[in-house]
């Protein structure tokens, strides 16, 4: 292997790196842009600590309906929600059913025969 096709496949390996990043950051880019468009009484989640996205919910008055290390999923009827939500300094409010399949209630049950 000579140093020439050695530097070919690292340029190559960092071509497909920039495009998966490209890739990921518009994908977050257009989830976070639609979330401002969720209807009111949709589940929102928060990435970040807990006692920030906690404190978030309280001011922008949403009720909280799960809550772990890394991600506070909360719901609220008022329009405005998400916006009221980074006012109050959250980091990052996702649509919850959008970014994880997450809506915050309990799985449904499957009839039994």
């Amino acid at each position: 292997m000579t140093i020439e096709a050695s530097s070919t496949g690292w340029r190559r390996l960092r071509r497909i790196a920039g495009a998966v990043a490209l890739v990921v950051a518009g994908w977050l880019a257009l989830v976070v842009t639609l979330t401002f468009a969720s209807p009111p009484g949709k589940s929102m989640a928060i990435i970040g600590p807990p006692a920030q996205a906690l404190a978030a919910f309280v001011k922008a008055n949403g009720r909280v309906l799960a809550s772990n290390q890394y991600l506070t999923i909360a719901r609220s009827d008022d329009a405005g929600f998400v916006a009221h939500l980074y006012a109050a300094g959250a980091l990052l409010v996702l649509d919850a059913e959008q970014a994880g399949g997450c809506s915050g209630l309990p799985p449904k049950r499957l009839a039994s025969s």
